[in-house]
Parts: structure tokens; sequence; C-alpha cells
């Protein structure tokens, strides 16, 4: 696989940004993972919708990454950071899915420890923050693998799948990345 549009390389995955090229597949995986996906996120799944996401994802306070196997080039899963501070803060706020083709493979956690990399490294980040629902165990192992800290929990925090959701707050430091 050419590495010359990708931001970061691990031994399975690969992270680049979104393109509109990726429209197709990335609908057509994210319609194959609804059943995966709810009540816990929901992508676009519709060109419409997958366009006013990239549309999003080009705000100066995002950054849009798609995590593709290395062997293939399919696109595995995404990661997003929104509501991304500089200054003092210097911090985001890091939202993911993988698709039910390649869930349950380890790919998606090494994709955000090469998403955590390219923060720390190339936004110049100190902190990222990931909110996930307390039932979601599949995530909850994700962060703890990454080397995340709970740090609390916040009532009525998003409102996802027609319902505000109670989150679990947790949080990595650039010094808790390079430690681990």
């Amino acid at each position: 696989m050419a590495d010359d549009h990708y931001l970061a390389m691990g031994p399975r995955v690969a992270l680049r940004h979104f393109s509109a090229a990726d429209r197709d597949e990335f609908t057509a995986r994210a319609r194959e993972s609804v059943s995966l996906h709810r009540p816990w996120l929901s992508p676009p799944t519709t060109a419409a919708a997958y366009d006013g996401y990239l549309a999003k994802l080009r705000e100066p306070t995002r950054e849009g990454f798609l995590v593709c196997a290395n062997q293939t080039g399919r696109i595995a899963g995404f990661l997003t950071i929104n509501n991304i501070v500089y200054g003092a803060f210097r911090c985001g706020a890091v939202g993911y899915g993988a698709f039910a083709h390649a869930a349950g493979r380890g790919l998606m956690s090494e994709g955000l420890r090469l998403a955590m990399g390219y923060a720390f490294g190339a936004l110049g980040l100190h902190r990222l923050e990931i909110n996930v629902q307390p039932a979601n165990e599949r995530s909850i192992a994700l962060v703890r693998r990454a080397g995340c800290r709970l740090e609390g929990c916040s009532p009525d925090f998003l409102f996802i799948d027609g319902a505000w959701r109670d989150h679990e707050r947790w949080a990595i430091t650039s010094d808790m990345f390079e430690a681990a």
C-alpha cells in the first residue's frame, strides 16, 4: 500500500483524512454497521449526509481520520477530534466507530493509538477527552487499552439516537501517552 497520503502507519492500519472520494465506501460500510453502532452513534449512511459530515470535518476545530487496513486499503473505521481548542487548553474531544466487517479485530485500538500520536505530535494537543456511554462495554475496553483514565460521569451529556445519554468521561494527556 502506498503511504504518500497517510498521516500515520502502524503494523495493520494507517490513518488518512476523509475525502469526497470515500463517500460510497464509507456510507456502504455505515449502512452495513447500523446494528453495531446503535444506540451509540449514527455515522452518515447517505451521500448527502456524508457530504455534510465532510464539510464539518473541514472546520478548523475538527480533524477526521479514516482507519484503513494496510493489506487492502479498505476503510475499517473512523475517528474524529472535535472541539479542538488551542492556547492554554490544547484539548480535543475524540469520537470513533469501527465498521462491522472490521470489528473485534483490534484495528480500532491500533487506529486510536495512531490518532493519539498524531494529535499529540502534529496537532500539538496536550489532552484528549473521550466520552462513552456507560453500557458501551466495547468502547470502554478500547479507551482502557489506549491508556485513558476515567475522570467521572456526565448525566444527560449528549443527544444521541433520540435521547439525552449519560456518558463516562475518559481522558489521556500527552505525558500519559508517552509513558505508555
